[in-house]
């Protein structure tokens, strides 16, 4: 067996990293999307609409006929109670992510892999409804099967290894970081 060369070893080590931080910065988007849209639009679904300002309830209804999401009109029981998981569960553990990721923290992994587990299950449920059903729009669908995506992404970045080198948005200069080791 061929050994590596440090120089090697070190080329992988910097890949890997650049990946991880990649990742990263895919995730930290997505998550500040889902921290921001769960509360304020996600929310109306199973939430009294007194609760909303009329601007979040016009842009929900502009949304609904856009893209034609009968789920969000038509409020069936199960995806109501997806919702109400969403708000309960993957939504705190999204804003345990956004801080992970910006502070390093080794526990990112745990919480990534939660958040991804909970969601690919509510999205199979919801793109089974939506693809078995026939109601739904190309539209529609383009818009629900990238979060599947994200949700095995986010199960795929809790496998991998943690590296505080890889804060995808770092507070600190690199001189700190490097004081810190």
């Amino acid at each position: 067996m061929a050994q590596l060369t440090i120089s090697q070893q070190n080329l992988s080590k910097e890949t890997m990293g650049a990946f991880l931080k990649l990742i990263d910065v895919i995730l930290f988007i997505v998550f500040l999307v889902i921290a921001i849209g769960a509360p304020l639009l996600d929310a109306q679904t199973c939430l009294p609409s007194t609760l909303f300002p009329d601007i979040l309830i016009n842009l929900n209804t502009w949304y609904t006929h856009q893209f034609g999401d009968y789920l969000v009109s038509e409020k069936p029981h199960f995806f109501v109670g997806l919702i109400w998981l969403e708000l309960l569960f993957a939504w705190p553990l999204a804003l345990a992510c956004l801080y992970g990721i910006v502070a390093g923290k080794s526990w990112l992994r745990i919480t990534c892999l939660l958040y991804g587990v909970s969601t690919l299950t509510s999205m199979v449920a919801i793109l089974s409804e939506l693809v078995g059903s026939g109601k739904a729009s190309e539209k529609l669908l383009k818009l629900y099967f990238p979060f599947m995506g994200f949700a095995v992404l986010a199960i795929l970045r809790g496998f991998l290894p943690h590296s505080p080198k890889t804060n995808a948005i770092s507070t600190k200069s690199a001189s700190a970081r490097k004081k810190r080791a």
